[in-house]
């Protein structure tokens, strides 16, 4: 009674959307007095109107909704319903409501009786949903069974290529169907009285449960068959073989069905098209939102890439202002280093002028000034020897301390990579495949950075060992600058340069100034007086 239910249920939503003349989703209740008196009327269920008053005692003030009507409708007449009433009889009373109002106005190539059955066709055939509509694999179905029924075959060539015109996605309602049916686009050639023909037995299959009818009355017998029942036997006339073994297995598996109590076939047929369309129509809901979340989890993967290449774009930013400051660090250095020279090249330069100044007085001592010379040569170049031993040992220690810290750099990177490269590996298979491409950049990179990292780990291992080679240059150095310290000073105790003398008066001799000191002269003097009392 449920199947039953809805069926009822559809023929009396076009009755109550009739009487819907303001389309306000109400009605008022003086119609559906009317309405509720000729459904029980049709359907052979005794009508209550003080039941239908105290239904609706809370309505008196307007108009009735769908809603609010079904409630009376299923309680008061659906569910007293016993299946003893006239099914075209119900349907015309509800068609009579329905179709001034919503029929074309169009001439049809069928007739207004044609045109209700093709309703009540779409109401059994429609989706139980409303407003109601039929689904093209339907529409599809009921064109398959009319031409087959004119005897045209089928036109599925040109169901395909009409098939946006027939609502390929939303379905027709009962009156666009209708329209169809009745433009003769899928009946060409066909005449008025075929179509109204195949509509006929279209109907009485699918509506009365009639599989086959009683041919009509023709002269002669033919293709004879016999059907015993209990009390009598019936002698069958066909009008060829071919008719003569349909109606056979007709009767058989009319028989069939109903020793099994099962529902004709093209209901169940119909039940099974229901059944698969809801099958796919959920699969189909079910892969939209397996695509959704791919789809987010793909723009959550692309939000993450995106962050990580932000990540390696301010590190290359970060490296990049370091490697600025370390060579404006080493130019600061190359130009301090320039003064210096500078300055020393000036100072040793005076030094020599001082000592070309004084090259004429220091004659007697050219050989140890020679010497002291060379020494002090030898002492510059020590020093600076030591000075670049230590400029060397600070640039190799600055080289080592930045290696240090890109090695640091390159193992958290490094590190980095593998946690995301063994986070993807976690993945599930289909997200493996969607990042493929990604996963085979990471590697490469992983590679890169690897090679990398090798390359800082030999250049530290060759800086320490320039930084160990300068550190020994350094140690020979200071103690070459230690020994000529040495020695400088064991010299400059042996060398006395000519000062200036006193500035007492010269004594002056006939052989000019006096180069001699006056205790000399004095003896000279007493040892020439002696030599001249002798000669006397």
């Amino acid at each position: 009674m449920v199947g039953l239910k809805e069926e009822l249920l559809k023929t009396i939503w076009h009755a109550f959307t009739a009487l819907d003349l303001d389309r306000s989703g109400k009605v008022s209740k003086s119609q559906l007095k009317v309405l509720s008196h000729n459904l029980c009327t049709v359907l052979n269920v005794p009508h209550d109107p003080v039941a239908l008053e105290e239904h609706f005692r809370d309505d008196d003030e307007g108009p009735v909704s769908n809603q609010g009507y079904m409630p009376y409708l299923n309680k008061f007449i659906l569910e007293k319903v016993q299946g003893n009433f006239d099914k075209v009889e119900f349907n015309r009373m509800c068609w009579t409501l329905c179709f001034k109002k919503n029929l074309t106005k169009s001439p049809l190539f069928i007739s207004d009786e044609d045109a209700f059955k093709v309703w009540v066709i779409f109401n059994f055939l429609s989706e139980d949903k409303y407003p109601l509509v039929i689904v093209p694999e339907e529409i599809e179905y009921l064109l398959k069974k009319l031409t087959e029924a004119m005897g045209a075959g089928s036109h599925q060539e040109q169901f395909e290529h009409n098939k946006n015109s027939l609502g390929a996605n939303q379905g027709l309602s009962a009156w666009e169907l209708i329209e169809l049916i009745g433009s003769g686009q899928f009946s060409k050639g066909m005449d008025r009285q075929t179509i109204s023909m195949a509509v006929n037995e279209v109907f009485n299959e699918l509506i009365l449960d009639v599989l086959k009818q009683s041919l009509p009355d023709k002269d002669g017998k033919k293709c004879l068959f016999l059907i015993k029942c209990l009390d009598k036997s019936f002698e069958i006339s066909a009008s060829d073989k071919k008719k003569k073994q349909e109606w056979i297995q007709a009767i058989q598996t009319t028989v069939n069905l109903l020793r099994v109590g099962s529902p004709p076939p093209h209901k169940e047929a119909r039940q099974k098209r229901k059944e698969l369309r809801q099958k796919l129509q959920a699969e189909q809901e079910e892969l939209e939102r397996q695509m959704k979340e791919l789809q987010i989890a793909n723009e959550n993967k692309q939000e993450e890439l995106e962050t990580v290449r932000k990540q390696l774009e301010e590190a290359a930013a970060r490296a990049a202002v370091e490697e600025k400051k370390r060579l404006q660090t080493q130019m600061e250095l190359q130009d301090r280093f320039s003064v210096e020279l500078a300055r020393e090249k000036m100072v040793r330069q005076q030094m020599e002028e001082q000592v070309a100044q004084k090259s004429s007085e220091l004659k007697q001592y050219l050989q140890r000034v020679c010497e002291l010379e060379e020494m002090y040569k030898q002492l510059q170049e020590a020093l600076e020897d030591e000075k670049q031993a230590r400029q060397d040992e600070e640039t190799v220690r600055k080289l080592q301390a930045r290696l240090l810290e890109e090695e640091s750099a390159k193992r958290a990177e490094l590190e980095k990579w593998h946690l995301q490269q063994q986070q993807t590996i976690l993945m599930t298979e289909a997200e493996k495949q969607e990042l493929e491409t990604q996963r085979i950049i990471k590697e490469r990179a992983l590679q890169v950075a690897m090679e990398q990292l090798e390359q800082l780990e030999l250049e530290r291992k060759q800086a320490l060992e320039q930084y160990e080679g300068v550190k020994k240059k350094l140690e020979l150095a200071a103690n070459k600058t230690k020994s000529w310290k040495d020695k400088v000073a064991h010299h400059e105790g042996l060398i006395r340069l000519i000062e200036p003398g006193s500035k007492n008066p010269h004594l002056i001799t006939n052989w000019g100034p006096a180069a001699f000191t006056e205790a000399e002269l004095e003896q000279r003097e007493k040892s020439w007086k002696g030599k001249k009392a002798t000669s006397e």
